[in-house]
């Protein structure tokens, strides 16, 4: 399940860092692009792969949150610890009864 998520987030966001690529790019000359006043001193294909990337980890960083408050509230709440063994206390705890007092 957890790769299948990974596969939610990562493949879509990959998609659209390709498509963010092109638009921004059709517009902008990376040669014409400067940093703090200064000229950058990358190449035009280093301009491009370090503009891809972070234009994929901020659409990571989006699939991820939309995939998060996807979660429904069972699966956010569900305890993974078999119910004998959870803490003294746990709101989640088996009730036992006590063979003394029944």
């Amino acid at each position: 399940m957890l790769a299948q998520r990974m596969m939610w987030i990562a493949w879509p966001a990959f998609l659209m860092a390709g498509v963010l690529e092109m638009l921004v790019f059709a517009c902008v000359d990376p040669q014409d692009m400067q940093w703090m006043g200064q000229p950058i001193e990358l190449s035009r294909q280093g301009v491009y792969t370090l503009s891809f990337f972070v234009f994929w980890a901020m659409t990571t960083a989006s699939s991820a949150l939309t995939t998060l408050l996807s979660v429904s509230p069972f699966e956010m709440n569900r305890c993974p610890m078999v119910p004998t063994e959870r803490p003294d206390g746990c709101p989640k705890q088996e009730t036992r009864c006590d063979p003394l007092t029944a």
